[in-house]
Parts: structure tokens; C-alpha cells; sequence
């Protein structure tokens, strides 16, 4: 199964960093969000956004491997952040993971996450192999 990545739609730009809609045909699943935690529960890369979002994604990475998927089958990437300024950040460690796969996305601006130490959440919709 494919993810198939609308780009292109008239009257708005073209999406280059992300794609305006993503459409599947088979299973899916909704991953809960993912902060910079490792394996021992303790966070990472305190006052990081970049480490933290690179964590983050690790993480998100194993659960999308779990489900015996991969990163060509995201469909959607939801992301929360303490602070937009900082966008580029969590833009280059989604290069970084994805490559050039480009899905859905939305990024959003909070006042706080779970705890104070974190500076970044992912979370994602996937379809399944």
C-alpha cells in the first residue's frame, strides 16, 4: 500500500515541506504522541529543541517499526512545540528520519507538554502494510 501525497492544489502554493493532504486505502493507525524520553524514561536533551525532536522521532520510529511499518507509510505528523520560532529545528530532524517522504502535516504552538522539560511532541497517523 501506498501513501498517495496531494502537493499541488490551485489557488494555494505549492507545499514543499509538507504535503496539503494524504490519502490511503488500507489499515490505519493513530500513534500516540512522542516526547524526547530513551528507554529508561528520562528525558533527553534538556532546552534541545533539535535533540529533542530527533528523540522524538526515534521514538515514533519504533512504535511505526512495531506495527511493521515504515516511514513511507506516515500518512500524517502532527507537532507540538513550546516555541514556533524554532520550527526549522524540527524541520531538519524530520529530513533527517523521512528523507524526502513528505506527509500531511501540522505543527502548533502550546504553552506547555506534559512536563516542563520538554520542548517538542510528535505524533502521527500511519497506514498499515
Amino acid at each position: 500500500m501506498t501513501v498517495e501525497k496531494l502537493t499541488e492544489v490551485p489557488g494555494l502554493p505549492p507545499a514543499t515541506r509538507y504535503a496539503y493532504a494524504a490519502v490511503t486505502g488500507g489499515r490505519i493507525a493513530f500513534l500516540a504522541g512522542q516526547v524526547a524520553t530513551g528507554p529508561d524514561g528520562e528525558s533527553i536533551g534538556p532546552g534541545d529543541m533539535r535533540a529533542q525532536a530527533d528523540q522524538a522521532l526515534r521514538n515514533l520510529g519504533a512504535v511505526i517499526a512495531a506495527l511493521g511499518a515504515g516511514w513511507a507509510d506516515v500518512a500524517r505528523l502532527t507537532w507540538y512545540v513550546t516555541d514556533a520560532t524554532r520550527v526549522q529545528e524540527v524541520r531538519d530532524a524530520r529530513v533527517a528520519a523521512m528523507g524526502d517522504h513528505l506527509p500531511a502535516s501540522t505543527l502548533v504552538q502550546v504553552a506547555a507538554l506534559v512536563s516542563p522539560e520538554f520542548l517538542v511532541e510528535v505524533d502521527a497517523v500511519v497506514e498499515l502494510p
